[in-house]
């Protein structure tokens, strides 16, 4: 009964590590503004979109203050019409960063908290489990990624929204001309690298630990 039950805390602190990576891979890459500006570059967004250099990144750079701002605000772009829907949209987008944020928080007080206590017994095998976790997290979306990324893109917004909001016309919502879907792809991708990244580190980590 002890041995279950200690296997059940392990596999929770397990949990716990890899929803934080999760978490902190999310923010980071929501907040890694490098990666739009190389894509107004690279995608030649200012071309395609019809919009100046200064207004994309000006308007790019309002949504990224206000999906990383968990306190509620008005959704106003700076420059660009915007429908209704659209500000609807971004609305429940924010809701989503910021349920991110509160749980990269619970998951890092929780994490620390047990990683303190196992480092103090020595038992490092929820790193080892965490890593496992989050392989099978990055194996999944990268092959649906690579089957279809479109089709992947659209199921992904349908689980998390409940309405057709974030299929954006766009005369009524111009902000869509200047995020396209390779944008969000590279972004998605970056994600899993920061999780690749995390996965590496829990299993150099562990292997050295248990080598001592």
């Amino acid at each position: 009964m002890f041995f279950s039950a200690y296997r059940l805390v392990q596999s929770f602190l397990a949990l716990s590590i890899a929803v934080f990576v999760i978490c902190l891979a999310i923010i980071i890459t929501l907040s890694f503004t490098p990666l739009y500006y190389f894509d107004i570059w690279h995608l030649q967004i200012a071309n395609e979109s019809g919009f100046s250099h200064e207004q994309i990144v000006e308007n790019y750079n309002y949504v990224i203050a206000y999906l990383l701002n968990p306190f509620p605000q008005p959704f106003e772009l700076p420059s660009l019409a915007y429908s209704n829907g659209g500000r609807i949209h971004f609305q429940e987008v924010k809701r989503i960063f910021t349920a991110v944020e509160v749980l990269l928080g619970l998951a890092a007080l929780s994490s620390a908290f047990g990683i303190w206590k196992m480092t103090r017994i020595r038992d490092f095998f929820p790193l080892k489990r965490a890593a496992v976790f989050l392989t099978l997290f990055t194996i999944i979306p990268l092959l649906l990624f690579a089957m279809d990324f479109n089709g992947t893109f659209i199921l992904f917004h349908r689980i998390f929204f409940r309405n057709n909001y974030w299929i954006f016309d766009p005369a009524a919502d111009p902000i869509i001309r200047i995020l396209p879907e390779t944008f969000f792809l590279h972004a998605a991708l970056l994600i899993l690298g920061i999780i690749g990244f995390g996965i590496i580190t829990m299993i150099f980590t562990y292997r050295k630990c248990v080598a001592k």
